[in-house]
């Protein structure tokens, strides 16, 4: 599994509704902004693993200014937008190939049960729609940025 974390002041995620408008369908204040890649081969363990580490993760100042504050600490959010093109292979040619990320009903059990399992370490959970067209838009806290892969765990 696959995870670019942003720290955030804020951020939304839009869809395009049918008449082609774009619609706001997550929004959080301060707290993370979670692209998550379920690869082949990932499971439950790796979505639990994510869940808890992100939860628990160091990523805010305390009052001191130094990062010793998670996202539960700030009682900050996260919003959690799915993001294949994660697992882009780019080394070949001039266009990404995709082949590592999971089947899309793989891909789309593991990130629900990523959202589940974070929502239940206590963190609030706003999300994208999984395998639509999306527009993010964020203010990046630092910027501070993330870049998490369970197979170097």
């Amino acid at each position: 599994m696959l995870a670019l974390l942003q720290r955030v002041t804020e951020a939304a995620v839009s869809v395009a509704n049918p008449e082609g408008k774009w619609e706001t369908v997550g929004a959080i204040g301060p707290g993370l902004l979670v692209l998550l890649c379920a690869e082949h081969g990932d499971t439950g363990d790796d979505a639990r693993y994510f869940a808890g580490k992100i939860a628990r993760m160091r990523l805010f100042p305390d009052d001191a200014g130094k990062t010793n504050l998670s996202v539960r600490d700030v009682n900050g959010a996260a919003l959690v937008v799915s993001q294949f093109t994660l697992a882009a292979d780019w080394r070949k040619g001039n266009r990404p190939g995709f082949s590592r990320a999971a089947a899309p009903d793989e891909a789309r059990a593991l990130y629900e049960a990523f959202c589940a399992l974070l929502a239940a370490e206590g963190v609030p959970v706003e999300t994208g729609r999984f395998a639509a067209s999306m527009q993010v838009s964020l203010v990046n806290d630092g910027p501070f940025t993330i870049w998490m892969d369970s197979r170097e765990a």
